[in-house]
Parts: structure tokens; C-alpha cells; sequence
């Protein structure tokens, strides 16, 4: 079965995200196809994606390497997003469908009972899912492909500290949802900026590594079926 180029892109996004590749660090097509045991054709297309997405670059005499984003290009990316994610709750708002809702509201569930017993490790993970729901309760496919890129490319450069007080920060996200189950863009617009701009401040850029030449070549099974991205 030949393995799609999407879930081949998936996989080594994954692990750019993740650091196991380092900024820099070149990415061979077979290298990678032994990674991750596939043809070097999805490979191929996979880096072009990523190449579109910003993840990736390719250089003259050493072909596609990691990108390496510069302090300005990771600012511009959380403004970026301190727009957008406004804009994808008050569509929310308009669009939402009771499914949207139900994960919506039973990940504040989840995230305040968390926060509540200060069981913070999943707090982040919570957080993600939770703005993922709220992008794809937009109705907007592009916006929603904008937001999940901004996603992970923020996570890749920033690392973000825990709330001094998880448990407004779950009452804001809390309140966002009510905002929209009521299908008040305006107040769900507002209240997503004002929550956005207190989440920015805990956001520390992330410092690169040492680089590698080279990446590991162990083989590493893709993931075939539907994932988050």
C-alpha cells in the first residue's frame, strides 16, 4: 500500500515540532524514507509542503534543511495569530453546531477540574484541543488550516508557561464558550483578544541546540490513519 504523502508530511512535522530535528539539521529524502519506511516520492512531496509551510528550506549544496526562523518571523507569528483567533471565535459564534459545543464545553469541564486539583501536566494538551475545536467551529476551512499551521509552528518556537492562575484562565476559555453557544460574536471576538493577549506573555522563545548533520536512521512506522492534523 503506498503511504500518502500527507501522513508522511505529518510525521516529520511531528518531529520538527518535537526537536528531534534541529534547526539547520538537513533532511534527506533517503534518510527519511528509511525513518520512516516509505519511497523517497512521498518524501519528496512531503518537504515541498513543508518548504510552503515555512518549516522547511532548502539550500544550495545541501538541499532541504530545517528552517531556522528568526526572533522578528516568531513575533510576527503570535501577532498573527492574536488576529486570527478573535476572528475564528466570533465565526464560531455564527457557525457553531452542538457537537462543537459538546467537546467545547467538556474540555473547560475537564481543564477546570484539572486546574481546580493543580494537576497541570495535561493542561496544555487541554489548551491546544481546545482552540483547535474552537478554529474548526468557525465553519472556515482556510481559517482553520491558518490557525492549526500558527499551532504548530508557535510550538516549535515558543515554549509556554503554565498560568500563574489555571483556573481564570479555564473561567476565560469557559466564558469564550458561552459567548458563543449564545451566538454573540461580538463578546466571543472580545473576550478571545483579551484572552489571547494574556496568553502571548507567557510564551518564551525556545533556544536552538546544537546542530546536527545529521538525522537518526532508524526506522520510524507512519501513522496511515486520520490525526489531528
Amino acid at each position: 500500500m503506498r503511504v500518502p504523502a500527507q501522513s508522511v508530511c505529518t510525521a516529520i512535522r511531528d518531529d520538527i515540532v518535537s526537536g528531534v530535528f534541529e534547526r539547520g539539521s538537513r533532511l534527506t529524502e533517503e534518510l527519511l524514507a528509511r525513518r520512516y519506511g516509505v519511497s523517497r516520492v512521498p518524501v519528496r512531496e512531503a518537504l515541498r509542503t513543508l518548504e510552503s509551510e515555512g518549516f522547511v528550506t532548502t539550500r544550495r549544496h545541501a538541499g532541504a534543511c530545517v528552517a531556522e526562523p528568526t526572533e522578528q518571523e516568531a513575533a510576527d507569528l503570535l501577532e498573527v495569530r492574536m488576529l486570527l483567533e478573535p476572528l475564528g471565535a466570533a465565526r464560531a459564534a455564527q457557525r457553531r453546531t452542538e457537537a462543537h459545543l459538546k467537546v467545547l464545553r467538556g474540555l473547560v469541564r475537564l481543564g477546570q477540574e484539572r486546574a481546580r486539583r493543580g494537576e497541570g501536566e495535561d493542561l496544555s494538551s487541554l489548551g491546544g484541543w481546545f482552540h483547535e475545536t474552537l478554529a474548526q467551529a468557525s465553519g472556515s476551512p482556510g481559517l482553520t488550516t491558518l490557525l492549526t499551521q500558527l499551532g504548530h509552528k508557535i510550538t516549535w518556537m515558543y515554549v509556554v508557561e503554565q498560568p500563574a492562575r489555571p483556573v481564570e484562565s479555564w473561567a476565560e476559555r469557559g466564558a469564550i464558550v458561552d459567548a458563543v453557544a449564545r451566538g454573540d460574536a461580538r463578546r466571543a471576538r472580545a473576550l478571545t483578544a483579551l484572552h489571547a493577549e494574556r496568553a502571548v506573555a507567557a510564551h518564551r522563545l525556545r533556544r536552538p541546540g546544537p546542530r546536527q548533520e545529521s538525522v537518526r536512521t532508524s526506522q520510524h512506522a507512519v501513522n496511515t490513519g486520520g490525526g489531528r492534523n
